[in-house]
C-alpha cells in the first residue's frame, strides 16, 4: 500500500498497522473484496501491496485447499510481520517483498489479483495496472479497492493534524484518502487491457474504539509516527481529543460508528 516515499515504515509501526489498521480499518473491508472476485478452491492468488496480509489469509482460506497465494508489498516492515503472523487455515502463503512496479511473479502466473487500498500510493498507476494484467492468466480476474474520498474520520483526523502537527503532516496522513475518480479507474484499467471492467460504490458502518486513544495508535501505524512522536505530550493529547470531540456525534457507547464508503473495481482479461 506504499510508495517509496510515502509508505516506508519501521518494523514497530508495521506492528501497530496489523493491530491497529488492518483490524479496525482495513479488515472489515476485505471481505467484499474477496467476494468481489469470487476465489474458487485451487486457484492461484495474487495480493498485491498486501501490507500484513489481511486480505491474503482471507483468500487462503476461500481457495483451499489446492490453491496457492502470493502476498507482495513494498514494505519490509509489513513483510516481515505477515510472515510472523500464524499461517492461515487453507491455502499455503508466500511472503515477497517486492514493487507494484516490477512485480516478482512470471507472466501468467495467477489467476486472480487483488489489491485493497494500494493504487492510489503507486508512483505509476498504468504501469502497476499493467502488471497486474501481465501476470493474470487467461481468463483471470482481478478485483481492486480504494476509498471514495476522504471520508468522515480521515478528514477529521486531517484537521486535528493540521492544527496540532502543521499542514506537512496532514498531508502526508491524507495520502492514502487522494484516490482516482471513477471514470480514471474505469479509464487506467481499459488502458491496461482489462475488459468487463466495472466499477461500483459499497458502503459499510465502520466502528472504531475510544477515539482518544485510538488515533495516536493509529498514527503510530503510519508514516506520520515519527511527527507525532517529536510533538509535545500536550499537543498529543489535543489530537485525539479534538478528534474524539468532532465525532461526538457518531458515539455508540463504545466509540464511534461511521458511515464510509470506497470504489470497488473489477475486472478480467
Amino acid at each position: 500500500m506504499k510508495t517509496d516515499g510515502q509508505w516506508h515504515i519501521t518494523l514497530e509501526a508495521a506492528r501497530l498497522y496489523e493491530r491497529v489498521v488492518a483490524r479496525h480499518i482495513l479488515g472489515p473491508w476485505a471481505p467484499s473484496l474477496v467476494d468481489a472476485a469470487r476465489l474458487a478452491a485451487g486457484e492461484r492468488v495474487l495480493d498485491l501491496a498486501c501490507g500484513t496480509g489481511v486480505v491474503a489469509r482471507l483468500a487462503a482460506q476461500r481457495t483451499s485447499p489446492s490453491g496457492r497465494v502470493t502476498g507482495v508489498d513494498l514494505n519490509a516492515g509489513m513483510i516481515s510481520v505477515a510472515r510472523s503472523l500464524p499461517a492461515p487455515e487453507g491455502a499455503p502463503v508466500e511472503w515477497l517483498e517486492g514493487s507494484a512496479l516490477a512485480v516478482p511473479l512470471p507472466d501468467a502466473g495467477v489467476d486472480i489479483v487483488l489489491c485493497q487500498q494500494g493504487l492510489q500510493f503507486f508512483p505509476d498507476k498504468a504501469l502497476a495496472l499493467r502488471e497486474m494484467r501481465r501476470v493474470l492468466d487467461r481468463g483471470g480476474r482481478l478485483a481492486l479497492s480504494v476509498w471514495s474520498g476522504s471520508g468522515i474520520y480521515n478528514s477529521t483526523v486531517g484537521e486535528a493534524l493540521t492544527r496540532f502537527a502543521g499542514e506537512d503532516t496532514a498531508s502526508r496522513f491524507l495520502a492514502s484518502r487522494k484516490v482516482p475518480a471513477k471514470e480514471d479507474l474505469e479509464r487506467l484499467a481499459v488502458e491496461a487491457g482489462f475488459s468487463d471492467v466495472k466499477v461500483r460504490i459499497d458502503r459499510m458502518s465502520v466502528h472504531l474504539p475510544r477515539l482518544d486513544r485510538f488515533v495516536l495508535e493509529h498514527l503510530a501505524g503510519t508514516p506520520v509516527a515519527g511527527s507525532i512522536a517529536a510533538l509535545d505530550a500536550e499537543s498529543r493529547k489535543n489530537i485525539g481529543a479534538s478528534v474524539m470531540r468532532e465525532l461526538q456525534r457518531f458515539n455508540d457507547g463504545d466509540g464511534v460508528t461511521y458511515p464510509e464508503e470506497i470504489h470497488l473495481v473489477t475486472a478480467r482479461i
